[in-house]
């Protein structure tokens, strides 16, 4: 039996917002940790504190990234939609546009 995957309305939809939220906080682990690993290589000589930076850059990353996700998971769609891919749907159209198509 197949299940209808319309069937749950997008604000509930939990899977989709573990998704966007692990994708999200792996990227900006990973950025986070390079960009203290790019400031410690160039700040400071000692290997410890080149690791302090990266520690803090990670700890920014995943600090930042829990933020987002506990906004989404708290309120409905509209911060999920946030989180989810940018859709290119262009509803309105400008008046110049409407001008230059008469």
């Amino acid at each position: 039996m197949a299940e209808k995957k319309d069937s749950v309305p997008p604000e509930y939809d939990v899977n989709a917002k573990w998704d966007a939220c692990l994708d999200l906080t792996v990227r900006r682990f990973v950025y986070s940790s390079l960009g203290g690993a790019f400031a410690g290589l160039l700040s400071f000589r000692s290997p410890v504190t080149r690791w302090a930076s990266i520690a803090l850059g990670a700890g920014i990353g995943i600090g930042s990234a829990y933020s987002d996700c506990s906004r989404a998971f708290d309120s409905p769609s509209s911060s999920s939609a946030n989180l989810a891919a940018p859709k290119n749907n262009i509803t309105e159209t400008s008046p110049v546009s409407q001008a230059a198509d008469e």
